[in-house]
């Protein structure tokens, strides 16, 4: 039996103007054992005082953000469930920026606070969180040096648990009919577990489905010279020089991706057709190329950048080349990015995503033209998922590879990224575009679908 009373109400009706909604659609749980809230909802606990004293600090999506990767909120159960219910109501409903409380919220939140005992120093941020700095340029070389390696030099090992053997970190390609069982896909046409379980032993075929399909848009033949831009830990170089006879230049931010990529190729008899340098795309000196993949790379470049990466990637692509350019997009219209939001302070610094409009107008202006434009948002959802489950079948694992503060950043980080993709508010596009010159593009996409 639960105590309704204590701790839990108060912490209900200051969770509620945090999020800015009437009632929390949670289930809290409080230090002293108390419960608030419906029934039957996802629990959230707060497992000390200094939950509600970084909130106070911080009353919006970073305070929340600080508690639950410091541990001093627990999400118990299914993280989609919790994560969904909490962002079905109030601020976590509206993209864009938490609107700042009035001053009468926050004197209630004060208020809140003291009762609970809960007043004090701001606590330290976690280890996990990103030095955001508001100063300075985006984007320069040394600043995406920075954040590239804020999220992918995080450990090697790490990372293949998470995604598996393909060692592939962008959305896998399903078949027809794949589903993760759930409310979102509306069932399992096809007998997949609904926990995740089908969807990992599902999981490499997709992503090697997907690493062809890449390579068939762009049109590989054996003797091309092809450019990976943000080659990761060197899979689509892997693939692309083993079953289509070409050699592959890929390039990097991330120092731990490029030394796992080299002895990839190095154990797969490849190295002389694969060169994985660490090298900022807008320093590359030895075009032209046949054909160049972006693959999760340009959401690191920035909306004002876009045209100088176009520029580039167009420069060093020899005419009639294809490049295909794939990329997360903002499917929720205009909204002011949030240096203060979960994703730029603990997974992506600077990271900044553009609609599918914008990207293929940077690319049209840019000198392009188009072939094909292929949405694979629900694609991406699948993938998530799978990758959660594996995190989550690995925690005790993936703790000790990292920290238990980035574990938890990740599993968050996934399952709000699936439920994003799920809802519509983002998606995932590749746009196939060719420079003039050169072959004329196929008549009808069959080369390729």
């Amino acid at each position: 039996m639960t105590r309704e009373k204590g701790a839990a109400t108060l912490l209900a009706k200051a969770l509620a103007i945090v999020l800015g909604s009437a009632e929390v659609p949670l289930r809290l749980r409080a230090w002293d054992g108390t419960e608030a809230g419906p029934p039957g909802a996802p629990v959230l606990e707060f497992r000390s005082r200094r939950a509600l004293r970084r909130i106070l600090w911080s009353p919006g999506q970073l305070g929340l953000s600080r508690a639950y990767v410091a541990g001093d909120i627990e999400a118990p159960g299914d993280i989609f469930a919790g994560f969904q219910a909490l962002s079905s109501v109030g601020k976590f409903s509206e993209p864009g920026p938490f609107t700042p409380l009035t001053p009468r919220e926050l004197l209630t939140l004060l208020s809140t606070a003291v009762r609970l005992g809960a007043l004090g120093p701001n606590p330290a941020p976690p280890p996990e969180e990103a030095r955001v700095t508001r100063k300075g340029r985006p984007h320069t070389r040394h600043r995406d040096a920075a954040a590239i390696s804020h999220h992918y030099d995080v450990g090697n090992d790490f990372y293949a648990l998470v995604l598996g053997p393909t060692m592939v970190y962008s959305c896998a390609v399903w078949g027809s009919g794949t589903s993760d069982g759930g409310a979102a896909a509306g069932g399992a046409a096809d007998g997949t577990a609904a926990d995740g379980r089908g969807l990992v032993a599902g999981l490499e075929e997709a992503q090697a489905a997907k690493l062809d399909l890449v390579c068939r848009k762009l049109g590989l033949k054996p003797g091309m010279r092809v450019l990976d831009v943000g080659c990761g830990w060197g899979s689509f170089a892997l693939h692309a020089a083993e079953n289509y006879g070409v050699s592959v230049v890929g390039v990097t931010l991330s120092s731990e991706q490029a030394v796992r990529a080299r002895k990839r190729a190095a154990d797969a008899g490849l190295t002389e057709n694969i060169d994985i340098r660490v090298q900022d795309y807008r320093d590359i000196p030895d075009g032209p190329f046949d054909a160049i993949s972006s693959i999760g790379m340009s959401e690191h470049v920035g909306r004002e950048q876009m045209p100088g990466y176009v520029e580039v990637l167009h420069g060093l692509l020899r005419p009639g080349g294809r490049l295909l350019n794939h990329a997360i997009s903002w499917n929720a219209g205009p909204t002011k990015p949030d240096p203060d939001s979960f994703i730029p302070r603990y997974v992506f610094p600077d990271g900044e995503m553009i609609s599918l409009g914008e990207m293929v107008s940077a690319l049209e202006g840019g000198g392009f033209e188009v072939l094909d434009v292929e949405a694979l948002r629900l694609h991406y959802a699948l993938t998530l998922r799978a990758w959660v489950r594996r995190l989550e079948e690995n925690w005790d694992e993936a703790v000790r590879l990292t920290s238990l503060g980035r574990a938890r950043v990740w599993r968050l980080y996934m399952a709000s990224s699936a439920l994003g993709f799920e809802t519509g508010l983002t998606g995932v596009n590749q746009v196939l575009v060719q420079r003039a010159g050169g072959a004329e593009p196929p008549l009808r996409r069959t080369d390729w679908v």
